[in-house]
């Protein structure tokens, strides 16, 4: 007898759901499938995308590219008088390791001076996200960038010709 109303239960069950409309099953995405959780996490919410006044004599930019896979990435740095980086911003062309790699960068850059920042090895921006090495090109590019980023803050702190003489 339990059986039978369990059978039945089953069935009643069956067809509710059969005529209650369907929720979409979210397969995953080709990024989701290939790339580590933490490479899909900043890709599908990439932290500090954007732009900095690159004229204003406190923010430096770094524009770096690689040309075997075509990704560019810009990074830019606001810092404060004290040398802090107190802001970064980001706009990357690439995969989602370029993408995840460069949102890293800008949330390991900030808070940090313009000295901390120079030890940001790619290894540890490789090692956070757990980049296969076919991928380690993207946390070179990063690296690159903070590098180009901070050389051209340095540029626009060093007085110009005509204000030096005065």
């Amino acid at each position: 007898m339990a059986a039978a109303g369990a059978g039945r239960l089953r069935r009643a069950a069956s067809a509710l759901l059969l005529r209650s409309p369907r929720l979409p099953v979210r397969e995953l995405s080709a990024p989701a499938r290939l790339y580590h959780k933490k490479v899909v996490d900043h890709y599908e919410n990439p932290r500090n995308v954007g732009s900095l006044d690159k004229t204003s004599k406190n923010v430096g930019t770094g524009l770096v590219g690689a040309p075997a896979c075509g990704d560019v990435m810009k990074l830019q740095i606001q810092v404060d008088e004290k040398g802090k980086i107190v802001d970064a911003r980001f706009k990357t062309f690439g995969c989602g390791s370029a993408i995840a790699s460069s949102s890293l960068a800008t949330e390991w850059v900030k808070g940090k001076t313009v000295e901390e920042a120079l030890t940001i090895k790619n290894t540890d921006i490789a090692k956070e996200l757990c980049l296969p090495p076919v991928k380690l090109h993207c946390s070179m590019l990063a690296e690159d960038a903070i590098k180009a980023a901070l050389a051209d803050y340095k540029l626009k702190q060093e007085p110009k010709k005509g204000e030096a003489e005065k």
